[in-house]
């Protein structure tokens, strides 16, 4: 069954200088295989927007170019205008102050994040417009939830056409236009020399790795901070059962035979019965993580009892396990268990940000709460036997 074609969307921040959306879309058609946009949105200020609108919309340009180069047209409902609101609601006129900038940051990751939820979509950002804060938050909402199929661009323009009032693409027929020359004059300048060109530029893409919770940009750059730190900062994990040991990087603890074996079935949620061994990353998945009713059942507790009798190198400990629960833990149990096994991490670990990756957390909700190890899969060993 043949792929359905992505729709290609356009987002520009942009300011006085409406051309860039113009060029932009000429560039983006003259590709292989060729971009033609399916909705545009533009990330401006209230005076940007009337300028945009006049110029391009109600001057008939952007209608004038798509017809002059035979481009599908563009409905002016498929074009979308986003401007950041103050705090009493007022349509914002610059972007000045730390407030304002904020404002504008969020809405334009706002806008990322919901261009990027839609499957069927692919995005082509443009940094060309706008001011210098604009651009980057523009980068930085397309990194945390850009995907394989997004692109990310800064339009390059011949310097003697760049910002000219009267050049907004190259048109089929050579025209002369009015420049500034060097000195300050004018000069004539023929559109047949003119050069548009993209450059595409490199971005890290975190979409559908890292799950925000955050509405902010400064709420999902901290996230994304802290996953990160969590997925290159965590240590190694190596239990070795018949040594009753865990080891943590260069620090190794004991713990009780019951207490391990218990450890040993939270990290195993992980290496063993991973939901998504593709995926090379755990990241912020939880999808291995238990409540803990499902650990108490009798099948559960026969898992278990293997790395019991790895502990003790005797099948008869794990026959007094199974006859000392013989219809599995039971969830008081788990709970006392849990917090001994967390209590013996704390103590013999320093760094809060270690033991929380390897301690056993609870993913509080009603009725359901969930426990497992954030620790990365590939940073847990458990060897049965000695040495």
């Amino acid at each position: 069954m043949p792929h359905k074609p992505l729709r290609e969307i356009l987002v520009f921040v942009a300011g006085s200088t409406p051309q860039i959306i113009t060029e932009t879309i000429q560039a983006l058609a003259n590709q292989v295989p060729p971009v033609f946009a399916a909705e545009i949105h533009i990330v401006t200020t209230l005076p940007g927007r009337r300028k945009i609108y006049e110029t391009l919309l109600k001057g008939g340009i952007l209608q004038q170019m798509c017809v002059e180069l035979s481009l599908p047209s563009i409905p002016e409902n498929r074009l979308f205008f986003h401007i950041p609101a103050s705090d009493d609601g007022t349509l914002l006129e610059d972007i000045r102050s730390d407030r304002e900038n904020e404002l504008i940051g969020d809405l334009i990751t706002s806008l990322v994040r919901s261009l990027t939820a839609m499957a069927d979509t692919r995005l082509h950002c443009s940094i060309a417009g706008g001011r210098k804060t604009m651009s980057f938050y523009l980068g930085s909402a397309l990194q945390l939830f850009g995907r394989a199929q997004d692109r990310l661009y800064h339009a390059l323009v011949s310097p003697e056409f760049e910002a000219n009032p009267a050049f907004f693409y190259i048109p089929a027929v050579p025209v002369e236009i009015r420049g500034r020359a060097a000195d300050g004059g004018t000069v004539t300048l023929n559109t047949a020399d003119a050069v548009i060109s993209l450059a595409e530029l490199p971005f890290l893409r975190f979409g559908g790795r890292v799950s925000f919770s955050g509405t902010q940009l400064s709420e999902m750059v901290a996230e994304g901070q802290s996953s990160i730190d969590t997925a290159t900062l965590q240590p190694t994990v190596r239990l070795n059962l018949s040594e009753r040991t865990v080891t943590v990087g260069n620090i190794q603890l004991d713990l009780i035979p019951v207490q391990l074996m218990l450890y040993a079935a939270f990290l195993r949620q992980k290496t063993d019965y991973c939901k998504y061994p593709e995926r090379p990353y755990c990241s912020d998945c939880t999808a291995c993580h238990l409540v803990l009713a499902e650990l108490a059942t009798k099948q559960s507790l026969e898992k278990m009892a293997d790395d019991y009798t790895a502990i003790y190198g005797n099948r008869d400990k794990a026959l007094d396990l199974r006859e000392k629960w013989p219809d599995g833990f039971d969830v008081p149990a788990l709970r006392q268990h849990i917090s001994k096994v967390n209590s013996s991490l704390r103590e013999h670990l320093i760094d809060p940000l270690v033991v929380n990756c390897i301690a056993v957390q609870c993913k509080r909700a009603y009725a359901s709460s969930r426990y497992g190890v954030r620790i990365e899969k590939n940073n847990i060993s458990i060897t049965a036997g000695r040495g």
